[in-house]
């Protein structure tokens, strides 16, 4: 019998969206990572209805997968088009009762994945806030520098928010 890998090829950190207020998995990663079909995952989730509160499961919304579709250049029509119902998606404990409703070795096993990417997630949001605020912190404390010193920190300032993925600075 052959062996599961412990890291799966899917980099689930990736595919994690934030939508309604909060960070979720489409379906149809969520049954890529847990090897299963998008069906599949479904079924399973529909006939276990009562372990899927709303705030484990949401479906969206036609809007918002047309929204998803145009947000994404390259996101496949599979995402939401042509399909009976529109997608499910799922909360970090949402994903993790899916794994128990599908029961399969390779579900469980991934679950705990899921919970590794979703933690990363909430680290790296924590890191960046508390950068911005240490370097609002810096910023009000230089504000009394000379022009030219103000010049080159404004620099370095934009050019550290443009890393962290923040765009520029309100003025």
């Amino acid at each position: 019998m052959s062996q599961l890998p412990s890291e799966p090829n899917v980099d689930i950190a990736t595919r994690i969206l934030i939508l309604r207020v909060q960070r979720v998995l489409l379906d149809e990663d969520l049954a890529l990572l847990y090897g299963v079909t998008i069906k599949r995952l479904n079924q399973q989730v529909r006939r276990n209805l009562g372990k899927f509160p709303s705030d484990f499961l949401f479906q969206l919304t036609p809007k918002e997968s047309d929204s998803l579709r145009m947000h994404f250049a390259t996101l496949k029509k599979s995402r939401g088009a042509h399909r009976k119902h529109a997608p499910l998606v799922f909360t970090e404990h949402g994903a993790i009762m899916a794994a128990t409703v599908l029961s399969s070795p390779r579900a469980v096993q991934m679950s705990v994945y899921v919970v590794r990417a979703f933690v990363k997630l909430r680290e790296m949001l924590a890191s960046n806030t508390t950068l911005a605020r240490r370097l609002e912190t810096l910023e009000r404390s230089v504000a009394a520098l000379d022009a030219d010193t103000r010049k080159q920190f404004d620099q370095v300032y934009e050019a550290i928010l443009g890393l962290m993925g923040s765009g520029s600075r309100k003025s």
